[in-house]
């Protein structure tokens, strides 16, 4: 185990170090290129980009913004839950989610992140904001697939297993969301309308789009080291669901 740490403690040290040889040799050609005019920074970001990077940044983005409107739906469909946490509101709720930046660690849920925080969400005996458990945790899981970091570049390799592994990640979160009942066989968190609602299946367009997302950039990363589809479907076979 040791021996593995060590092992990616070094890729990671070769990666960054040429993440910056690059930078340094891309900027010396731009300066040198164009020095009488003012350098455009996004004209820089895109030489260190390949297309599946951009594409990358860009589903991260929407990701991001289909999170932030299930957030927002699932505290209106589950309003009690606010009440575990008094004074705080969905706008709280948002800027704790998505203004911190990479790993989301809270001690109101005992520090749980990503797959062990949608546990929680779905533990009978939680006392605690559910949604909140189970946003933090989706958050988390996501930025995990992609490295934690909210761009790409040139240099970085996203993990494809990650990636698809996520995507079924949510596919059972969402069937968890319409199964998973309390011992009075009530649903732990409203999503999808019940028997006599208004029929409303946004949820499921919403988690529908993630795992699309999510599948795509897992083939895409496959093709841009040229790696072939079958490395992902052998492992798929194995990938921890982690819930």
């Amino acid at each position: 185990m040791f021996t593995c740490f060590v092992e990616r403690a070094s890729t990671r040290i070769v990666v960054q170090f040429l993440r910056l040889l690059v930078s340094f040799l891309l900027l010396s050609s731009l300066l040198l290129t164009g020095c009488r005019n003012p350098i455009d920074s996004s004209v820089f970001d895109s030489l260190a980009k390949t297309n599946v990077d951009m594409v990358a940044d860009s589903s991260l983005r929407e990701l991001n913004r289909l999170m932030g409107e299930l957030l927002v739906k699932l505290y209106k469909r589950n309003p009690l839950q606010l009440d575990h946490a008094p004074g705080m509101s969905i706008g709280q709720r948002q800027v704790q989610i998505f203004d911190t930046p990479a790993r989301l660690s809270f001690g109101e849920l005992g520090y749980r992140q990503g797959t062990d925080a949608l546990n929680l969400a779905f533990d009978p005996l939680y006392q605690g904001d559910r949604v909140f458990a189970l946003m933090a945790g989706m958050v988390g899981m996501v930025r995990s697939s992609y490295d934690w970091q909210e761009e790409q570049f040139m240099l970085d390799s996203l993990d494809e297993q990650l990636l698809f592994s996520s995507a079924r990640n949510i596919e059972v979160l969402a069937w968890r969301l319409s199964n998973i009942r309390d011992a009075h066989g009530r649903l732990l968190i409203l999503s999808n309308s019940q028997p006599g609602e208004e029929e409303n299946l946004s949820y499921e367009r919403i988690f529908g789009k993630m795992i699309a997302i999510q599948d795509m950039m897992a083939f895409a990363v496959v093709g841009k080291w040229e790696r072939g589809f079958n490395n992902v479907l052998q492992k798929a076979v194995f990938f921890p669901m982690g819930l």
